[in-house]
């Protein structure tokens, strides 16, 4: 083991083990779109070292190589497709390791889109552009990546104190999803851990109480959830619901107040009611628990890394395995 992964083994042997598992697989030709500054540029390169992904920059050349150069990133293998962007029938394929000139933000999000519809890139990872740029460019009604199934964001995290990885959504997209945006949520989330190795998820549907009251939509959801699941409309999982927090996550909890589950103690998945319980659960296990996450955006073609300026390298390259894990899920299962 070098040191490097003797750190990380430390760190989070969990996500050491992720990225091992991503390794396996080929490095995943990646657009990353507007890396103009040092996070996103970096994160880039990092994930690269690191064996998980082959980028192609899309972005304004001159500010990418200046970005580069302020912070003592190097890009010297990385080449210009051409002073231009690539059209809907390219005569030369870009490859790998190519800067693909753009004038703003907006266009990098069309372009590295219009990569992946073309085949060229087989994921997509955020750079220094809003979150809300890249998704309407993947979700354009003619030129998007739009599925059947919803956008959604799930956290992969690891928690010091839970006894395995811990997939939460949705944080990060979804605002106030209805009953059948959540079915999507929760679909999403489950055939990401079918990709992870986790063959039957247990997911826990959170509210306030653990009991069906009227008053609290979400505990309506999450019973009609549950007999989705009953009746085949969602695959591949267990669900139960609604659970408050403590009863999904601990055991003991979950007996003193008399309830019987198979989720309780061993939730895999977590679904929060709503983006703000989500998100602001996600940054409470971050910095009160001591958790690592990772941030990736299911329900598009493709597979889409989302990073921020506070993820730290070990968080921007379980991302990149994530992803990786994904595409390999996916290509497997067609």
């Amino acid at each position: 083991m070098n040191a490097e992964d003797q750190h990380y083994s430390e760190t989070s042997p969990r996500y050491l083990a992720l990225m091992n598992n991503a390794k396996a697989h080929p490095s995943l030709i990646t657009a990353v779109v507007h890396p103009c500054d040092d996070v996103s540029l970096g994160g880039a390169l990092e994930a690269m070292q690191a064996g998980l992904i082959a980028p192609i920059l899309v972005g304004p050349e001159a500010r990418i190589r200046a970005t580069a150069k302020q912070h003592g990133l190097d890009i010297s293998r990385f080449t210009l497709y051409r002073d231009g962007l690539p059209q809907a029938n390219l005569p030369h394929a870009v490859p790998p390791f190519s800067i693909v000139n753009t004038t703003h933000s907006h266009q990098s999000a069309e372009v590295a889109v219009l990569l992946v519809k073309q085949g060229q890139a087989h994921a997509l990872m955020k750079g220094s552009l809003h979150t809300d740029e890249l998704l309407k460019a993947i979700l354009d009604k003619h030129n998007g990546l739009r599925t059947g199934r919803r956008l959604s964001h799930v956290f992969v995290m690891d928690v010091p104190n839970y006894h395995k990885p811990l997939l939460l959504t949705d944080g990060a997209v979804n605002i106030e999803p209805d009953l059948l945006g959540k079915a999507d949520i929760v679909q999403n989330a489950i055939e990401l851990a079918h990709a992870l190795g986790i063959a039957e998820p247990k997911v826990a549907i959170l509210s306030a109480v653990e009991t069906i009251n009227p008053a609290l939509p979400s505990t309506l959801d999450a019973a009609a959830l549950c007999k989705m699941a009953d009746r085949k409309q969602i695959k591949g999982g267990i669900l139960d619901g609604p659970l408050a927090f403590d009863n999904a996550i601990s055991a003991e909890a979950a007996q003193n107040k008399g309830i019987t589950s198979a989720v309780s103690g061993d939730a895999d998945i977590l679904l929060a009611p709503n983006l703000e319980a989500g998100n602001m659960l996600a940054k409470q296990l971050t910095y009160l628990a001591g958790a690592h996450s990772a941030g990736i955006v299911l329900g598009a073609r493709v597979p889409v890394m989302l990073t921020s300026r506070a993820d730290n390298e070990l968080s921007r390259l379980a991302s990149a395995a994530v992803a990786v894990l994904l595409a390999a899920h996916h290509g497997a299962s067609r």
